[in-house]
């Protein structure tokens, strides 16, 4: 839609692709919170999932339903009678499907492609989340990271154990804290553990030195067009766990940023405004960067509320400012 439209008072439309937002938890989803701004804003809501998209003739189309959220823990949308649509109909587009990043995620970014041609804002841009894989796109960053290694080889995995001591492994598709296991050299489970993960040295895999940091939280940075938040949520392990994610029983604690957090930020914010990401996530233990989270990061609603942001407020305002130079 033109800057002219949008000047004669015709609304803004935002769309957004996730999962079911019936099996959301509105208090601390940060979709949710995107959506709840864009709303304030006067932006009429589109819904979609996955399985809504679809291509004919060259031409990107979604069955869209209008939608209307609400600050609460009940009843906190409601969904019109759906309509088959072009997404170049939409001023933006939200990307907000969670992982596994499989190919059927990938066959949906070739989809948001053809938006963004039509000239759709694609949040973050197709190509991106494509190229800067969560796991992979830190090794572009080793300045900011432990010793590292992806691998498909138990050989290299063994190896790396041997030489650096307490392990994490983890896959590179998952998220939430899927699938990640200690690896310990004198660990009587360590060639299961490692057939498991690379299913037999058929699935690369990224294997890290223990961060012993972890007991004091696993932070997550949120940066909006690369430039972060002024707090993390530390997201602290719970009693028998090594995993500070919130899906499995950490406990969030909203902290000021380190002088070693703003640097990381500084090496890695650049190259993410160079991509068109407009918003990430990194977690960083201790002074590393494990990950840089770019599909549907979290914990808007819980830095906001600890500290009275308004997080998605600053990436709609950096949305409208690039949609306004497109």
């Amino acid at each position: 839609m033109s800057a002219a439209a949008h000047q004669s008072g015709i609304p803004r439309r935002t769309g957004v692709v996730m999962d079911p937002i019936s099996a959301i938890k509105p208090y601390k989803d940060s979709t949710f919170a995107m959506l709840l701004e864009a709303q304030r804003r006067g932006h009429e809501l589109w819904y979609m999932e996955p399985s809504d998209l679809s291509v004919h003739d060259g031409t990107a189309l979604g069955v869209m339903r209008p939608l209307e959220v609400r600050d609460q823990k009940e009843n906190w949308f409601t969904l019109d009678e759906p309509a088959k649509l072009e997404l170049a109909s939409l001023d933006f587009l939200l990307m907000r499907k969670d992982p596994p990043f499989d190919l059927a995620y990938v066959y949906t970014t070739y989809i948001l492609d053809l938006a963004e041609r039509a000239g759709v804002l694609v949040v973050n841009r197709p190509q991106s989340l494509r190229d800067a894989n969560e796991k992979c796109f830190l090794t572009q960053f080793p300045q900011c990271c432990v010793p590292t290694w992806i691998t498909q080889s138990s050989a290299d995995v063994k190896a790396f154990v041997a030489e650096h001591g307490l392990s994490v492994v983890k896959p590179l598709g998952a998220m939430g804290g899927e699938s990640i296991f200690q690896a310990r050299p004198d660990d009587p489970n360590l060639n299961v553990i490692i057939e498991t993960i690379t299913r037999g040295d058929r699935d690369l895999i990224m294997v890290q030195k223990y961060i012993p940091e972890i007991t004091q939280g696993d932070k997550r940075i949120l940066l909006v067009d690369g430039v972060p938040a002024p707090y993390a949520l530390a997201r602290i392990p719970g009693p028998g766990e090594f995993r500070g994610n919130l899906a499995k029983g950490g406990t969030g604690k909203g902290v000021p940023l380190s002088e070693r957090d703003r640097w990381i930020s500084a090496q890695v914010g650049p190259e993410l405004r160079r991509r068109g990401i407009l918003f990430a996530g990194l977690d960083v233990i201790g002074d590393y960067l494990t990950e840089i989270n770019v599909t549907s990061p979290t914990c808007i609603r819980e830095l906001d509320a600890q500290f009275g942001l308004n997080i998605a407020a600053d990436l709609f305002n950096a949305m409208e400012q690039q949609h306004g130079r497109q």
